[in-house]
C-alpha cells in the first residue's frame, strides 16, 4: 500500500508531503484545484516518461518520492532478479532535470523506468477517466478474462511459444525466397560456373604463360644474343675462356717459385670452370630457342580466354576467378539441398505450431471455463447499482490466424434493456453505464490480481444519488482487503472514506501553489456539506452531511 508521497517542485506544488491509511479514502477539491497534478506526480514514479516542463517554474530540479510496504506481496524475487535490496518499506523515487534527464531509484539504487514501471504495475492500477474507453478495446476485455482466469503463467508460456512459432516461420519465409531467387538466376549461376570450370584455370598459369609469350615473340632476338654471348665466351681466337685458360697456365707455372700465386689461381680456375659451363649452357639454350608459331598461337588464345573472364566478372587475376568458381560452387550446392532445407524447416514450423496451438487451446477452454460465473457475478453488481434489466455476454469466436493472445476473438456483448439485442458495448453503453460496469470490474479485478492499492480518478462520472452511493459502498468494501483512493466530485461517496483528503490551491501576489491535506472531522462535514450546496453553507447541508457520514 502506498504510506506517503513527497513532491518537491513539480507543477504547481512547491513541497508537498502526505501520509495515506490504508482501506478507503477519498480526495476532493475544486475543478482546477491540482488533483491531476498530484495523479500525474504518482504516475512518474510507477514509471511514465518524464516532461521537463513539469519542473515547477524557475527551479533545477523536482523531486517525487513515494513510500509503499510490500511486505505481503511476494516481491522477494523482483528485487533479488535485480541485485536491488529488499525491504518492506519500499521507497520509489524519482528526479527531473530542467535539462530533460530523469533518474529514478529504488530503495536508492539506481534502476530503469522498464524496473520501475514494473515494479509500480505491481503495486498500483491508476483509473483515470480515459480508461473507460478502454472497455470497447478488445485487448483490455481479454486480459480482463485472464486475470479472472488466473491464466498468467499460461499466456506468458503462450507467448513465448508464439514468438518462438513467428520466428521459426519467418525464417522458413525467408529461406524460401532465397531459395526461389537462387533457383531464378540457377541457370546463368550454372552458366558462369560451367564457363570458370571449362576454363580449367590454375594459380599461377597467367605469369608463366605471358612470360612464355615474351620468349616468343622475342625468340630471334634471344636465340642471336645466345650466340652472341656463347662466342665471346668461347671464341678459339679471342674468347675469355682462352684467355682464362692461358691465366690459369701461367700462373700455375709460378707457383713453385710464388706462393702467393696459389691463392688466385684457385680463383682463376673456378672463374674458369664456371665460364666453360657457361658457355656450353648459353650453347645449348640458343639451339632450343625456335619461333613456333603454333606454341604462340595457343598462347595468344589462352591468354585471352583468361583476359575475358577477368573482363567479364571483374577480376585482375586468376586467384579472383578461382574464388568466384568456389563461391558460385557454393551457391549451386546450396541450392540443391535447399528444397531439404525447407523440409526440415517445415518440420520445425510444424511442431512450433502444434505446441503453440495446444497452448492457445488451453487458454481458450480456460477463458471459457469462468465465462458464466464472470457474466453472473457482473450482471448482479451491475444491479445493485441500478442496472436490473442488463444483458452481459463474452462472444467468443475463432481468429483465422493465432495472435499474441491466442486464437481468440472476443467481444462484451451488452444490453441495458431485458428485451433488446445484445451488441458490442462500447457501441451501445452510455457514460453513466460504463463507469458503473468498469467498477464492478475493478472490483472483481482487484480480488484476482492481489494488487495492494487501486485509485480511482473519477470513475463515478455519469451518476448520482442512489447509484453515486451504492458505487461508494463498492469502493469501501474493496477498501476492506486493499487500499483504495477515490477522486470524486460527489458527496455520497466522499462520506464513505475512512479518510478524507483536500486539493486546493493558494493565490498569492506572484504565484500559484497546489496543496493536499488530510481534513479534520469538522472540515470534512463543511466539505461534503459544501460539495451537496456549493460555495455558500446552509443548515439544510450541514445536517445532510452529518446524516451521510453518520451512515458511512
Amino acid at each position: 500500500m502506498l504510506k506517503s508521497l513527497y513532491i518537491k517542485n513539480y507543477a504547481l506544488i512547491d513541497s508537498l508531503e502526505i501520509d495515506f491509511d490504508n482501506g478507503f479514502s477519498v480526495i476532493t477539491g475544486e475543478t482546477g484545484a491540482g488533483k491531476s497534478i498530484i495523479l500525474g506526480a504518482l504516475g512518474l514514479i510507477l514509471g511514465q516518461r518524464a516532461d521537463a516542463k513539469a519542473i515547477k517554474k524557475d527551479e533545477n530540479k523536482c523531486i517525487i518520492e513515494g513510500e509503499f510496504d510490500i511486505s505481503e506481496y511476494n516481491l522477494n524475487e523482483f528485487f533479488t532478479e535485480r541485485d536491488i535490496e529488499f525491504d518492506k518499506n519500499c521507497i520509489l523515487r524519482r528526479e527531473i532535470l530542467a535539462t530533460g534527464k530523469s533518474r529514478a531509484f529504488i530503495n536508492d539504487t539506481p534502476t530503469t523506468l522498464t524496473d520501475l514501471k514494473e515494479l509500480g504495475s505491481r503495486l498500483i492500477d491508476i483509473h483515470s477517466q480515459h480508461q473507460n474507453l478502454l472497455l470497447g478495446d478488445s485487448r483490455f476485455q481479454m486480459q480482463i478474462v485472464d486475470t479472472l482466469a488466473g491464466n498468467k503463467t499460461l499466456l506468458k508460456d503462450y507467448q513465448e511459444s508464439f514468438k518462438d512459432y513467428k520466428s521459426a516461420l519467418k525464417a522458413l519465409e525467408e529461406l524460401k525466397e532465397i531459395v526461389r531467387l537462387n533457383k531464378e538466376e540457377e541457370d546463368y549461376l550454372r552458366f558462369q560456373y560451367n564457363s570458370l570450370t571449362e576454363a580449367d584455370l590454375k594459380e599461377d598459369e597467367q605469369e608463366e604463360l605471358e612470360s612464355e609469350l615474351e620468349e616468343l615473340n622475342h625468340a630471334e632476338d634471344i636465340k642471336s644474343g645466345l650466340y652472341k654471348i656463347h662466342t665471346l665466351l668461347s671464341d678459339d681466337d679471342q674468347g675469355i675462356i682462352l684467355r682464362l685458360k692461358e691465366s690459369l697456365s701461367t700462373s700455375q707455372s709460378l707457383s713453385s717459385f710464388f706462393q702467393r700465386s696459389d691463392e688466385f689461381t684457385e680463383r682463376i680456375q673456378t672463374a674458369y670452370i664456371d665460364l666453360k659451363d657457361l658457355g656450353s649452357e648459353v650453347e645449348r639454350m640458343a639451339e632450343d630457342v625456335e619461333f613456333n608459331p603454333e606454341r604462340l598461337n595457343f598462347i595468344e588464345a589462352r591468354l585471352d580466354t583468361i583476359y575475358t573472364l577477368q573482363k567479364k566478372y571483374n577480376t585482375s587475376n586468376i586467384s579472383g576467378l578461382l574464388a568466384l568458381q568456389s563461391e558460385l560452387a557454393k551457391k549451386l550446392e546450396n541450392i540443391e539441398s535447399s528444397d531439404e532445407d525447407i523440409l526440415l524447416l517445415e518440420k520445425e514450423v510444424s511442431l512450433k505450431a502444434e505446441t503453440m496451438l495446444k497452448l492457445a487451446q488451453k487458454l481458450s477452454e480456460n477463458r471459457q471455463s469462468i465465462t458464466n460465473k464472470f457474466e453472473k457475478e457482473l450482471i448482479q453488481s451491475a444491479a445493485y447499482l441500478g442496472m436490473p434489466n442488463i444483458q452481459f455476454k463474452c462472444s467468443f469466436e475463432k481468429e483465422s490466424q493465432p495472435n499474441n493472445f491466442g486464437i481468440d476473438k472476443l467481444t462484451f456483448m451488452f444490453s441495458a434493456n431485458k428485451n433488446a439485442s445484445l451488441q458490442p458495448i462500447a457501441e451501445i453503453a452510455s457514460g453513466g453505464e460504463i463507469s458503473r460496469i468498469m467498477l464492478c470490474l475493478k472490483s472483481m479485478l482487484a480480488g484476482a490480481m492481489a494488487l495492494p492499492t487501486i485509485i480511482f480518478d473519477e470513475i463515478d462520472t455519469g451518476v448520482s444519488g442512489e447509484i453515486a452511493d451504492k458505487m461508494g459502498i463498492i469502493m469501501q468494501s474493496m477498501g476492506k482487503n486493499m487500499q483504495v483512493l477515490a477522486i470524486t466530485h460527489l458527496p455520497q461517496i466522499a462520506a464513505k472514506g475512512s479518510a478524507h483528503y483536500w486539493v486546493y490551491k493558494l493565490d498569492n501576489e506572484t504565484s500559484t501553489t497546489t496543496n493536499l491535506r488530510r481534513l479534520t472531522d469538522q472540515e470534512r462535514l463543511e466539505e461534503i456539506a459544501r460539495m451537496l450546496s456549493g460555495s455558500v453553507l446552509t443548515d439544510a447541508a450541514i445536517e445532510n452531511a452529518k446524516v451521510m457520514l453518520n451512515h458511512h
